[in-house]
């Protein structure tokens, strides 16, 4: 059981080395030109050489990213208990909000630039449009699906329906919270980055068009891996929560 835990834990890691030689081979031995598909020592070059011009453009989108997804949490937890506690609101909500979210939301950045000119507001809000979903959906559907006996039971027990959506519906609900979460922060860091190549001076989508503008395709891909270093830290951190906080819902996390 241990040595499959420590499988489990460094699998990840000797999956992305093996992918990270792989891609160095391949692009030595058909000599890949760094223009066309730049290799990880290429890529590895150009960060090193612009850290601190990464490193800035990393930090204004990470935080901008982080204030639309903390929106984001706010909107979608609020309407998903809306529509979790009522099949009135269920039935009239739940379906405009599935048409919403089938708009392609970089579309909503010329209208944003508009209303909000070029900044930090068209990016907040892209991020904060394309992530609150996720977390309405998973709340809704945690309220939504609580078993009909088991509410019946506490009924007769004298519970009202808001004893039973604060004290049974919302702490079944926290494990289909946290895995909305995950899945939400990384749809935040694209809301902000293709804001970010449109309507922004500053932060990796406006580093990216710079790049790819200068040629320098390097330096793009490793604006493309912070990125990703960045949502993947995210996704790490609300596992270690949810672990902490609502491992009583997953299955053998009482050996772990």
């Amino acid at each position: 059981m241990k040595n499959t835990r420590q499988i489990e834990r460094w699998s990840p890691w000797l999956l992305l080395v093996a992918v990270i030689l792989l891609w160095q081979i391949i692009c030595s031995a058909f000599e890949v030109s760094d223009f066309i598909f730049p290799s990880p020592w290429r890529i590895w070059n150009q960060f090193w050489e612009f850290k601190e011009v990464i490193a800035g453009h990393a930090w204004r989108t990470f935080w901008v990213t982080m204030a639309g997804f903390g929106l984001a949490i706010v909107v979608g937890v609020l309407l998903g208990f809306v529509i979790g506690s009522s099949r009135i609101a269920y039935a009239a909500i739940y379906p405009l909000m599935t048409a919403f979210n089938a708009l392609p939301k970089a579309a909503f950045v010329p209208i944003l630039v508009v209303w909000f000119g070029i900044g930090i507001g068209p990016a907040i809000l892209t991020a904060f449009l394309i992530s609150f979903f996720p977390i309405m959906v998973n709340i809704a559907t945690g309220l939504a699906t609580l078993e009909p006996e088991l509410e019946d039971v506490l009924r007769v027990l004298g519970a009202r329906r808001w004893d039973v959506l604060m004290k049974i519906g919302l702490p079944r609900s926290m494990p289909y919270f946290f895995g909305s979460l995950k899945v939400a922060i990384t749809l935040a860091f694209v809301g902000t980055t293709v804001s970010e190549m449109t309507a922004a001076n500053e932060g990796i989508g406006y580093l990216l068009i710079s790049a790819g503008s200068a040629m320098q395709m390097g330096l793009a891909f490793a604006g493309l891996m912070v990125v990703g270093a960045m949502a993947m830290l995210m996704y790490e951190l609300f596992s270690v929560v949810e672990k902490h906080t609502t491992g009583w819902a997953h299955r053998g996390s009482q050996n772990q």
